[in-house]
């Protein structure tokens, strides 16, 4: 079976956030599906398999990390839907059926393609004891995100605090499900971005993620409501890079970005 890696949410080869894609005829059983996620030890592999016609949805898609299943991965979609439009195998919006619900892509015009999500519900809490030494960095504010993303959102006091941030994972992974989000304030929008953000997911096996299409369905509405505007773009500062085009649209939110294939070849087990 043809195997492919593709860099989402940008432009250009070897920036962004890179997946797996696997579009297989069924899902094989899940030590196989871990294991081939293990080779190819990227953030995250997607496997994606067609539908009946006439159903709620035209894909089922799941992701695996090197480590684990997880429910929600934003730049996998991404990178699925960017693999079935540029080889032809679906034309127009698709939907996937996935353990987060029935999930839209919808390609544009210029390349991109906007992932329709559910929107995170922010939850104000207490900045847990601990989290301030484990990052490196005194959080404002701390926010949990809700069960579909697990993690611990938290703002930093500006954008160079989150560039500079080396946490100290093992620490960091005792305060969420998955990991902590650290945010700031764009120092100069005029660059192009509102805010910026770094993901460390420890738990999953993913100690800094390159571009989290999930995370940004808690980012969105976090900067949204402090910002003033519902259209807004993220900036993710890992040393990979890349930017995430968000819109909230009450309980859903649209993140569109880029996707580039870099590696394409054959499955041999």
């Amino acid at each position: 079976m043809r195997i492919r890696i593709v860099d989402a949410f940008t432009d250009r080869p070897f920036a962004g956030n890179p997946a797996g894609v696997l579009l297989l005829d069924a899902f094989p059983d899940d030590p196989w599906l871990q294991n081939v996620a293990l080779e190819v030890n990227h953030a995250e592999t997607a496997f994606a398999h067609p539908l009946p016609a006439g159903g709620e949805a035209d894909w089922a898609l799941r992701w695996f990390t090197p480590a684990t299943e997880v429910a929600m991965c934003g730049h996998a979609t991404l990178a699925t839907a960017h693999v079935l439009h540029t080889t032809g195998v679906h034309r127009g919006p698709v939907r996937f059926a996935t353990r987060s619900g029935v999930l839209i892509a919808t390609p544009g015009e210029d390349g991109s393609v906007t992932l329709d999500f559910p929107t995170a519900p922010l939850t104000a809490v207490g900045v847990p004891e601990g989290v301030a030494e484990a990052l490196g960095a005194r959080p404002l504010t701390a926010f949990d995100t809700g069960p579909d993303i697990g993690d611990l959102l938290v703002e930093v006091s500006d954008e160079r605090t989150v560039h500079a941030l080396r946490p100290d994972l093992k620490a960091l992974a005792a305060h969420s499900e998955r990991g902590v989000i650290a945010t700031a304030r764009a120092e100069n929008p005029a660059l192009g971005y509102d805010f910026v953000s770094r993901c460390f997911f420890p738990n999953v096996g993913i100690d800094e993620d390159p571009v989290t299409g999930s995370a940004h369905t808690a980012l969105a509405p976090y900067w949204s409501e402090r910002l003033g505007r519902s259209v807004l773009t993220g900036l993710q500062a890992s040393p990979r890079s890349g930017r995430v085009r968000t819109e909230v649209r009450g309980e859903r939110t649209l993140l569109s970005g880029r996707a580039v294939t870099v590696i394409e070849g054959n499955l041999l087990v």
